[in-house]
């Protein structure tokens, strides 16, 4: 008997959803209007790329104030602030070094995914940035009329609103939204104004109409959503204790490790060993290996979208030669997967079970082994994400407390794309593979055992 729960429909649209899956993944959704480009989901070309495989920037900064006012406090401060902005823009792959007797701090980090005109100038820019955040009474920036700064923000979040375009919102701690009430309800009578400055640069004086509480607020007057997130990120990275000028001489490009042409050889190879695979799991399990290369598909598929932020929630990530790598074994451990259930099945044909018999047996049979195996390496994936990622990573928290604090980009990079192949491992190489074979099994012209690893004599 046919499996009556299976419908043939199911096949396309699985099908169809990795397809859509990976060309989103890979090229995205934009558009252009004149010169700028509007992105609504990231594609491969939004992947920013490490040092080792693109190349980046060297900078030396150096405090703008008196060597005799700088204490080796301010050097550790100055050396957090900027982790903390590099972790804000999704940059992993990084190196900082705090040369305390000369006052210097060496960073190097990779180019943007689309930056083309390779200006490290520009890409330094934003790093030495005091970025103090202060909320005063008047339309301008005054020190006696400050009520509060910038490290009384728990958040900022850019967003949209029809009324004011591209903003970012604030949410304030207590004691902030206190001043903030109290402020507001006495501007409300004169219809006075509050100027936000950064650095002491207004950017916006709102009109205060009314008394203001809960502890929230805006900041408008941005002029696109690259501007609004940039904004967001320096203030919730949090203002330096001083200045850092750049010495120009000291600045220079990092060229990549691998040569200028190893990601496109990298591609190349990549595609032509996927390819490869393909064709021997088909040659070898026939439609259950046609099966799994559209499986193995979607999981590249959604490693890739989980690198480049095309999901909501899960922010774009540096990827690093041993970030590929993660990805590769991830692959591995997805055709392990799928040669596991193929040769369960195999075996059930032996055992005399029809082919709808074969498939549920085989899959429920293989689930233990795969679940057992991708759980193993999902314990590693957390370890050295945890040993060698960012603070940004609530498991680094713990890790930390026994390996020190460390960040060690190329290493987070590799457990991250493991961990994620993994977990598109177990959604495609299980469950989808399996819906779409039981779904193909229906149709007629496909009911024939040796299709599904049975003797052509069945």
């Amino acid at each position: 008997m046919r499996n009556k729960k299976a419908r043939k429909s199911t096949f396309f649209i699985v099908l169809a959803l990795i397809l859509l899956l990976t060309y989103t993944a890979f090229f995205g959704i934009e558009n252009w209007h004149g010169d700028t480009r509007n992105v609504y989901i990231k594609g491969a070309e939004d992947i920013r790329w490490g040092i080792d495989i693109r190349g980046g920037v060297e900078a030396v900064f150096t405090p703008d104030i008196a060597k005799s006012e700088i204490t080796d406090e301010d050097m550790d401060a100055a050396q957090a602030i900027i982790d903390t902005r590099m972790v804000s823009q999704n940059i992993t792959d990084y190196e900082i070094y705090t040369d305390k007797e000369n006052h210097q701090i060496v960073v190097r980090f990779p180019w943007e995914a689309d930056d083309t005109d390779m200006d490290p100038a520009a890409a330094v820019a934003a790093l030495g940035e005091t970025a103090e955040l202060t909320f005063c009474k008047g339309a301008s920036y005054s020190e006696d009329a400050v009520i509060f700064k910038g490290d009384h923000v728990t958040k900022a979040t850019p967003a949209y609103d029809e009324q004011n375009g591209y903003i970012v919102a604030l949410e304030l701690d207590s004691t902030a939204a206190d001043l903030f009430s109290n402020a507001t309800k006495e501007l409300a009578s004169s219809k006075g104004q509050i100027a936000i400055s950064m650095d002491g640069n207004v950017i916006t004086a709102p009109t205060v109409n009314e008394q203001i509480t809960g502890g929230q607020a805006i900041i408008t007057g941005m002029a696109d959503a690259d501007e609004a997130q940039e904004l967001a990120d320096k203030i919730n990275a949090g203002s330096l204790p001083f200045a850092l000028s750049v010495d120009n001489s000291k600045l220079s490009i990092v060229s990549p490790s691998l040569g200028e042409n190893a990601l496109k050889a990298m591609l190349i190879a990549g595609a032509i060993a996927f390819g490869i695979i393909c064709i021997l799991m088909i040659v070898r399990y026939r439609l259950n290996g046609v099966i799994a290369s559209i499986a193995l598909l979607g999981q590249l598929a959604g490693s890739i979208a989980a690198i480049s932020g095309f999901f909501p929630g899960l922010n774009s990530f540096t990827l690093t030669i041993p970030g590929i790598a993660g990805i590769i074994l991830s692959i591995g451990v997805g055709v392990d997967c799928n040669v596991i259930a193929a040769e369960r099945i195999r075996q059930e044909f032996k055992n005399g079970k029809t082919i709808d018999g074969s498939i549920d047996a085989g899959f429920k049979n293989s689930l233990s082994a795969i679940i057992d195996g991708n759980v193993t390496i999902l314990i590693v994936a957390f370890v050295l994400m945890g040993a060698f990622g960012t603070d940004g990573f609530i498991i680094y928290k713990l890790f930390s407390l026994i390996f020190g604090a460390s960040i060690a980009g190329s290493i987070y990079s590799f457990g991250f794309t493991l961990l994620i192949g993994v977990i598109f491992n177990l959604i495609m190489g299980v469950v989808s593979s399996k819906l779409m074979l039981r779904s193909v099994s229906q149709f007629k012209c496909l009911r024939k055992p040796w299709l599904y690893g049975g003797s052509k004599d069945e």
